[in-house]
């Protein structure tokens, strides 16, 4: 099947009519019957031709999602069942691929659901174009400008909760390959009058109550403003919380929509000080104030909102209240000043306030085409989107909907002409003889309404401009006498008399007959509105203001630009805004959007058939359907109409290898179908009456159900024969399995039943083998036994020759072998640790022994102190020299030695290569440092000691300050002649020094340290490497040479005061006593 047949196509699985065009018989029940039953399955598009008919469902639906928009990507128009987003991706590939700049008119009355649906076109274009990053910014900033728009130019209305009350038209720019520029926004008669009142059950734009709601408390401080919304004239209360409506969210997100299309802080800041003093203009009210000449003038009564509006907008108070007071009138080089009274006072504010929002409005939208105008120059693509009014039918029609269906009229108009110029130039494309077509054009009504001698719209300029008094009376008077003979206007006051005793045409109406139906307008007001007057006082106050905005939205209001020529009206200027705008629609390809609202309530799941009726009467959508159908109801390319009635045919069944339109021409002669019920054209076939198509449809379906048949059939052989199959090969497996597993069954049998036989066997020749051993066995041992009685005898006989003589000797020796046997046997099972200090050792057995017992215990000894030696390493042999060496010297003289005797010789205690401290003088000192450690050295004066740096080499002994690493003294080990110290617990020792040497000037050194044993064990192996001797002298009394003078060092035993450790005291010049605590 190919791709076209497996998508659901417009005639698949069709409710009711997916193309009106296809609609039999076409009548307006069918028509409403039709919409009806669509809507009803949630079918909200329904197709006329290429014109799209848009229910608005009041509820949402899933058919707008990414995948939706994946579906409809790069389809033909009729592929799918419709939906706006075939007419989206129509338009923008028509535009991409053939370069023909496109327009999508979208029009309905309020809440039939034209925002919405120019919100999906928008969406739906800015998915299926290009990516990028700058591409994204464009399409995000042509998105945002929508809720920035709705803010200020939407409203809450009986219809709609939110409606469009502007016309818009937006201009997007694509470049060559289909990716968004930029865009251009066109407003159109935005309903300024909603400013200042509203119907009932109406709001004003939603921007005031967003404001109120959303904005921060300094916000509103700032604009001299309160949330209470019943404080604001200008705001209705009956209808100000919608449901739905989230006015507090919706005002932050105009404030980041704002922000991303590229307003400043400032811009936002001054548009809301404008929207904040269009409240306070309208909580300024009016009294009356008699003058001397007995006319009223307008006095303001309250001052405190005009000065609040004046602070805002930066205005001299004076000068606006004076301008609602007074009017200047100016007649070339006159000036006349007349009184306002309050009535006038009412009119010029509400001019104003309405004139400053809806020129704020208009300075938004350029300032929005500022930022999202194209950056570049180059040929651009232009799709345009128009959303504006439908054909408005109310109660109470005035100027504004006079105006409104006026666009309507230019609108269908266009309309009518771009689908008869399509249907002309398919005909024409595709060789078909085109035959004229009969339609009502409304150029008729158009004429009686922008005629620029006797229209309305001229007629009411004219009567605006005449001087004397105007009123709307004096304008329907001029309309009943120029238009009284247009067949399209009805006046009961006009020359024509039959509509004089018509009670439904009252005396200050008019009635036009549009293509929509006829509409009855009041005239009351169209003066007014139509000149849309602001008094020139107030536009020079509003330019004087210091506001930033100001000067910008009320040019005229300069002195030095007075211009006495009157301002065009508000008629002039929206019909050629219209004329604009209809230029424009004919240079681009129209692609149509009719809205339609189902009911009034506002509901899902209503259709109210009298509305539908009315709305589908206005849209011409009858008229839309009759000129589509007026040649060929339908046609469809060659490939496709093919593909899908193929199997109509044998010949073209099931597939067709010649050319496409071959392969039509045979189907359709195949099927007896009249010549004159179709025509071939270069491409497409054309088929003039929906029922051939349904015909064509209604044997395809029961040729479907037949192949289905057959299909079927087919398919449950197939499945019958593969399950037997199956069933055959699962049988024929089973069956092997089976004969596997009871073969393997009776083999195991066999198996075990041989077993137990050769288990039996086995075991009786193993039983008749060990019989036959133990016999071989007894046979043996008996011969055995046998011989050695035999060789015992032999021996004995032998033997007794020589007993006497020998057999002591022999027996001593085999007693002393077996005893010496027997010890070394003990000894070895009872051998002390390896460790040389165990002194145990096994107790000698017998006395014999003695000598041999005390040998082979020293014998051990220094095998086990050898074997114990083999382990050290040279430095730790070092280490054990020095401490046998301190031993020697000190053992069982010093009472400090035992308790160095645990303790290691470090030697560098300082570390003096890697404390940064002593680094200066380690460089000093040439040798290797074998010992460095704190010493104290003892003043003779005193008693006390200094801490000193104590280093010694091989060669000298220097002390240094250990603060500073300054050398203090240096004396070669040459020049040490001993060593003093006591036999006590102490530190302290002194270094004699030879007389007569450098060194010993100063005398001999009494020092005193903790790790005195190691500092002269040290000294003591320096000396005797060297080949000198030291004498250690070990006393509690000795003397020491102080420079001159011998002083004597006493120990003695007793605990001193302030500790544990030793004090030295001076006694006198030759005394220091030396306190050593007892052990």
């Amino acid at each position: 099947m190919s791709k076209m047949e497996a998508k659901t196509s417009l005639l698949d699985n069709m409710i009711g009519v997916g193309d009106m065009v296809l609609l039999e018989p076409l009548t307006e029940e069918s028509f409403i019957n039709n919409l009806k039953n669509r809507f009803d399955h949630s079918e909200i598009y329904t197709y006329i031709g290429s014109v799209v008919i848009s229910l608005n469902p009041y509820r949402p639906l899933p058919i707008y999602t990414a995948d939706k928009v994946e579906e409809y990507r790069n389809r033909n128009f009729y592929e799918l069942s419709p939906h706006i987003y075939a007419l989206a991706d129509e338009a923008y590939r028509s535009l991409r691929d053939q370069d023909k700049d496109q327009c999508i008119l979208i029009t309905g009355e309020s809440g039939a659901g034209k925002t919405e649906a120019s919100k999906l076109v928008m969406s739906y274009v800015a998915a299926v174009c290009g990516k990028g990053q700058e591409v994204n910014k464009v399409k995000e900033q042509l998105l945002q400008s929508n809720p920035v728009l709705e803010a200020f130019g939407n409203a809450k209305t009986v219809r709609n909760d939110n409606s469009s009350r502007f016309g818009k038209y937006m201009d997007i720019e694509f470049d060559f390959k289909g990716d968004p520029l930029g865009g251009v926004i066109s407003n159109y008669l935005l309903e300024k009058s909603r400013v200042v009142k509203q119907p009932r059950g109406e709001r004003n734009f939603h921007i005031f109550y967003q404001l109120l709601s959303g904005a921060s408390e300094d916000t509103l401080k700032k604009l001299k403003l309160d949330r209470d919304l019943s404080k604001y004239n200008y705001l209705s209360l009956d209808s100000a919380a919608v449901n739905g409506l989230d006015d507090a969210a919706n005002f932050r997100t105009v404030r980041n929509a704002m922000q991303i299309v590229g307003f400043m802080e400032d811009e936002v800041q001054s548009v809301l000080e404008l929207v904040a003093a269009i409240l306070k203009l309208g909580n300024i009210e009016f009294k009356p104030e008699s003058r001397v000449n007995g006319f009223d003038e307008s006095r303001v009564k309250d001052k405190n909102d005009l000065k609040e509006m004046c602070e805002l907008l930066g205005i001299e108070q004076s000068a606006l209240e004076r301008a609602f007071s007074f009017r200047t009138v100016e007649a070339r080089l006159d000036k006349v000043s007349t009184t306002l009274n309050v009535a006038q006072a009412y009119y010029a504010r509400d001019a104003l306030a309405k004139n400053l929002y809806s020129r704020l409005f208009s300075w938004l939208v350029t300032r929005i085409n500022e930022s999202i105008k194209a950056q570049t120059k180059v040929r651009k693509k232009v799709m345009g989107v128009l959303d504006i009014y439908g054909f408005e039918i109310f109660e109470d029609n005035s100027f504004e909907q006079f105006i409104i269906n006026y666009c309507n009229e230019k609108l269908q108009q266009i309309f009518i002409e771009l689908t008869l110029r399509e249907e002309q130039e398919e005909y024409v494309r595709e060789g078909i003889e085109w035959t004229n077509i009969e339609y009502f054009n409304n150029a008729i009504i158009c004429d009686l309404i922008e005629n620029n001698q006797n229209g309305i719209l001229a007629m009411l300029d004219e009567e605006c401009l005449r001087p004397g008094t105007v009123t709307d009376e004096t304008f329907l008077d001029k309309l009943n006498t120029i238009c009284a003979d247009h067949q399209h206007f009805e006046s009961r006051l006009s020359k024509n008399s039959k509509f004089l005793t018509d009670h439904t045409l009252p005396h200050n109406c008019f009635r036009i007959q549009h293509y929509a139906g006829k509409v009855l307008y009041r005239v009351e007001g169209f003066v007014d509105k139509n000149n849309d007057l602001l008094y020139r006082d107030l536009s020079q106050v509003m330019f004087k203001a210091n506001h930033s905005l100001m000067k910008l939205l009320f040019p005229e209001g300069n002195p030095n630009k007075v211009n006495l020529k009157r301002p065009p009206t508000a008629g002039f200027q929206f019909r050629a805004s219209v004329g604009t705008l209809m230029k424009n629609l004919l240079t681009k390809n129209p692609n149509y959007i009719r809205c339609i609202k189902p009911n009034d309530k506002k509901a899902a799941h209503i259709f109210t058939e009298s509305l539908v009726c009315h709305q589908v009467r206005y849209l011409g959508l009858m008229e839309n359907v009759r000129v589509r159908r007026a040649g060929y109801a339908f046609r469809q390319a060659y490939e496709p109409c093919l593909e899908r009635y193929k199997m109509l045919c044998k010949q073209t069944w099931p597939h067709w290898k010649g050319p496409a339109r071959e392969g039509v021409e045979v189907l359709l002669t195949d099927l007896q179908i009249p010549n004159e019920e179709f025509s071939y054209g270069r491409s497409k076939i054309f088929i003039r009456n929906p029922r051939t198509l349904f015909t064509l449809e209604n044997k395809r379906a029961q040729c479907l159900e037949d192949l289905a048949t057959l299909i079927q059939k087919i398919y449950r052989g197939w499945k019958r024969r593969t399950e037997f199959l199956l069933m055959k090969r699962s049988q024929v497996v089973v069956a092997a399995w089976y004969r596997r597993y009871a073969q393997q069954k009776k083999y195991q049998q066999i198996k075990s039943s041989t077993i137990v036989v050769q288990s039996f066997i086995r075991g009786w020749k193993a039983r008749k083998i060990l019989r036959e051993l133990k016999y071989q066995k007894r046979c043996q041992e008996a011969v055995t036994t046998i011989a050695a009685y035999w060789h015992g005898t032999q021996v004995r006989r032998e033997y007794r020759k020589f007993f006497r003589a020998n057999a002591g000797k022999k027996i001593y020796e085999f007693t002393i072998q077996r005893i010496m046997q027997k010890y070394f046997l003990e000894l070895k099972k009872t051998l002390p640790s390896m460790s040389p200090i165990d002194k145990s050792w096994p107790a000698r057995p017998y006395l014999f022994l003695e000598g041999a017992h005390t040998e082979l215990r020293r014998i051990f000894h220094l095998w086990r102190c050898k074997k114990y030696r083999e382990q050290f390493t040279e430095q730790k042999k070092a280490i054990f020299e020095e401490k046998l060496e301190a031993s020697e010297i000190f053992k069982d003289k010093k009472t400090l030695y035992p308790s160095s005797v645990g303790q290691p010789f470090k030697g560098d205690y300082l570390e003096m290569k890697t404390n940064p401290r002593y680094q200066k003088l380690n460089n000093l000192v040439e040798e290797k440092v074998i010992l460095a450690d704190i010493v104290n050295k003892i003043n003779r004066a005193n008693g006390k000691g200094a801490p000193r740096v104590f280093l010694l080499t091989k060669i000298n002994l220097v002390l240094a300050d250990h603060k500073t690493g300054q050398m203090k003294a240096s004396v070669p080990l040459s020049d040490l002649t001993g060593v003093s110290v006591s036999s006590q617990s102490d530190g302290f020792f002194a270094l004699r020094l030879k007389e007569g040497s450098a060194s010993a000037a100063k005398g001999d050194f009494l020092l005193s340290s903790e790790r005195l044993i190691e500092i002269i064990t040290k000294l003591h192996r320096i000396k005797t490497s060297s080949g000198e001797q030291i004498n250690i002298d070990i006393s509690d009394e000795f003397l020491v040479q102080f420079k001159q003078d011998k002083v004597c060092v006493k120990f003695l035993q007793g605990g001193p005061k302030n500790g544990n450790s030793a004090t030295c005291k001076r006694k006198n010049n030759r005394l220091l006593e030396v306190s050593v605590p007892s052990p």
